[in-house]
């Protein structure tokens, strides 16, 4: 847990925008105590495989960094793993794949060979979740009404317009990603800070508990007509 005076750092999500992220950790690293990714390193962006590099190579550095699993990261991972790569292909994961280096036809040899075995360890160990006196940070999402212990993947890495509706009763506001707003979203009980890196938007972050947000452009690649996919 944090101390009265230490100051978080959330970063929203990256697709791939490594040219961004660099910027934007030059502009906050210096400042954080603790800083927290909200997930979805990968696909859509030019450079998925520097994203990870470069956040296992700050974690090295850095006195305390929580990078959280978004739903690409899961697809990925389970891409990796030999599971069904239909929706992973469908959402930018040709990019992520071009990235290592990789095609969508690769064998599992090719795979584990192209992708480093701490970047696999990497999404491996992705939690759902964190949180510390400032906030609860977390992807998507979170089920109204659940303890933080009981809540699923389901909703942590893919909840959407049910989590915007509801009232989270938590002390303490959610910190997510995940749906993509023009500039950071701001209730009583949420803050969402995905604005659109890849997308032509800004790759934003969250400096807590002085609530100051500090944005970068994205290195924009997709279509703006996409945002609101997957």
């Amino acid at each position: 847990m944090s101390t009265a005076s230490s100051t978080t750092c959330v970063i929203g999500d990256i697709h791939g925008c490594h040219t961004a992220l660099i910027h934007l950790l030059g502009k906050v690293c210096h400042r954080a105590d603790t800083l927290v990714f909200l997930g979805d390193y990968v696909d859509r962006g030019p450079d998925s495989k520097a994203v990870v590099s470069t956040i296992l190579s700050l974690s090295t550095r850095h006195p305390r960094l929580v990078p959280l699993m978004g739903n690409h990261d899961f697809l990925f991972y389970q891409y990796l793993t030999g599971g069904d790569s239909s929706l992973f292909l469908q959402v930018g994961g040709e990019q992520t794949l071009a990235s290592y280096g990789l095609s969508a036809s690769a064998t599992q040899e090719e795979k584990l060979r192209r992708v480093p075995a701490d970047h696999l360890a990497f999404f491996r160990s992705l939690p759902l979740f964190w949180e510390d006196r400032h906030a609860v940070y977390v992807h998507a999402g979170l089920q109204p009404g659940r303890h933080l212990s009981q809540q699923t993947a389901q909703w942590c890495l893919w909840a959407r317009d049910s989590f915007l509706a509801s009232a989270c009763d938590l002390g303490k506001p959610v910190v997510f990603g995940h749906t993509v707003f023009a500039e950071p979203y701001w209730a009583a009980d949420k803050i969402g800070i995905d604005t659109g890196a890849v997308y032509g938007g800004r790759l934003t972050a969250l400096l807590l508990p002085e609530r100051e947000v500090i944005s970068v452009p994205g290195d924009a690649v997709v279509p703006a007509a996409t945002v609101y996919g997957s």
